[in-house]
């Protein structure tokens, strides 16, 4: 069954009707009101609803596009002040070959950000039409803007025998100003997910039913009126290459000729929206492409900087976590004791700082130690570390060390925790971030948590306690060590 179309001048119709037959009843009661004004206020509402029901979303396109081009050089300098940090930290060759690369990016997004010509990204399924759709919107556009558009079409996605992912296919699409997304009738789930994916970029896009006339009328409108319910772009219909259509020529002398003949193409409504999309927004559309690959610049050489950075600080935790352990297990001291003694170190603080340049004295160390200490005690994760790592231990064999191996192992897994959490966190700050203000607790207490999850894993667990085994009892037995190795998996 077809569901018919709601005509806007149809629905129009009834609700001016409606509104009068109000007007009419209630006439003595709303005189002073004056019977122009509202009817003006009416005509009015009814010409703004039917204006918008013709020009889906158009106003959207511009409202969340970067309104002046300072934001867009902000946001240039930004990904500019990590890449110079980068360059300072960068130690081996490969990370080099990236800074050479990612630093020829920057005048390419100033040049950018002059650029007149707009790029646009044709992308869909396979054989939803991208080719002629193309070809018929060079034609029309040269001759009727004076705008210089570029025409892109991308591989065609969902197609399993490609070569090339979607991925990459949509990471093309979002490279560009704007997007047309072909569909030649109701979208499918998978293709609602991919739009979802273009857009969480902020990519500008627009759905474009195309090949309508290879539906019934009725269809037509159904399919249209579903398209622009699902969506929240603007949703437009085009034939481009519309079916031929039989003619028939009756002759003087009663003969019949017939002939097909092709159909111009029905491009006005996406060729007129297009044209108004960019004569509002085409300077800001160029910015919008110039800042989102700013800020993956960003993204990507802030990755960069953080695995350089990471690769310094393991190292630094694992010393630490190995102090700790020593440390509790040549003197146990009671589990809940650990975090503010041995398991939390206030130079630990500083060392990690120092890599993140986040720059802590010794005192501030010491305080964030501190907050970290009962941040795990609030957190429950002492008395959780201490269970997982008995279970892990629990054996008859080790007895006679049981008690120091447990506070000793406890202390590293901690400090890990600590220290691992403090990596993570600072990685999520700014590059030139201020640490004045102190640690965002809330923040940090989320982090600890989610370090936790990660290191709660029964393999990591076994492989940990087996390691500090081996530290911790460097001189056992061979017997006592295949008893240990034996009890920890």
């Amino acid at each position: 069954m077809v569901v018919k179309l709601r005509r806007p001048i149809l629905v129009g119709g009834l609700a001016l009707s409606f509104s009068l037959w109000i007007l009419q009843s209630w006439y003595d009661s709303i005189v002073q009101v004056g019977e122009f004004s509202l009817l003006s206020l009416l005509v009015i509402s009814g010409g703004l609803w039917l204006w918008k029901r013709k020009h889906p979303q158009l106003d959207d396109v511009t409202d969340t596009l970067p309104s002046d081009r300072q934001t867009v050089e902000n946001a240039i300098s930004k990904a500019e002040v990590i890449i110079n940090r980068l360059e300072q930290e960068v130690d081996n060759p490969v990370d080099e070959s990236y800074l050479a690369s990612v630093k020829e990016q920057i005048p390419q997004l100033r040049a950018d950000l002059d650029r007149q010509n707009i790029n646009l990204a044709v992308t869909g399924g396979k054989s939803v039409g991208k080719t002629t759709l193309i070809g018929a919107l060079e034609g029309k556009w040269q001759q009727h803007s004076s705008k210089q558009v570029t025409f892109q079409e991308t591989q065609p996605l969902f197609a399993q025998a490609s070569t090339t992912s979607d991925t990459a296919i949509l990471d093309n699409a979002n490279a560009a100003d704007y997007v047309l997304f072909l569909a030649n009738g109701d979208l499918t789930d998978t293709e609602l997910q991919t739009l979802q994916q273009l857009k969480a970029p902020q990519q500008r896009l627009m759905v474009v039913f195309n090949k309508q006339d290879q539906y019934l009328p009725d269809e037509r409108a159904s399919i249209l009126q579903s398209l622009q319910q699902r969506v929240d772009w603007a949703v437009v219909a085009a034939a481009p290459s519309p079916l031929p259509i039989k003619v028939r020529k009756h002759n003087d002398d009663g003969s019949l000729q017939e002939w097909m003949e092709q159909p111009a193409p029905d491009i006005q409504q996406l060729t007129q929206q297009l044209g108004e999309i960019i004569a509002q927004g085409g300077q800001q559309l160029v910015w919008a492409t110039t800042m989102r690959k700013a800020v993956l610049l960003q993204t990507e050489a802030k990755d960069s900087l953080n695995g350089i950075r990471r690769n310094r600080a393991c190292p630094i935790v694992e010393q630490y976590q190995w102090i700790a352990a020593a440390a509790a297990f040549a003197n146990p001291i009671p589990a809940l004791d650990i975090v503010a003694t041995a398991a939390i170190s206030g130079q630990m603080v500083v060392d990690l700082g120092g890599i993140y340049q986040q720059k802590f004295s010794l005192e501030q160390g010491k305080t964030v130690a501190g907050e970290m200490g009962g941040l795990m005690l609030k957190l429950g994760l002492v008395e959780l570390s201490t269970k997982a790592i008995t279970t892990v231990l629990k054996t008859n064999t080790i007895t006679f060390v049981a008690g120091g191996l447990v506070e000793g192992l406890s202390a590293a897994y901690l400090t890990r925790l600590a220290g691992l959490s403090l990596v993570e966190y600072f990685q999520e700050q700014e590059i030139a971030l201020d640490t004045s203000e102190g640690l965002n607790i809330d923040r940090l207490r989320q982090t600890l948590q989610n370090v936790f999850e990660q290191n709660q894993k029964i393999g990591f667990m076994q492989s940990f306690v087996k390691q500090g085994v081996n530290r911790l009892l460097p001189e056992a037995s061979g017997k006592e060590i295949i008893a240990v190795e034996n009890a920890v998996g």
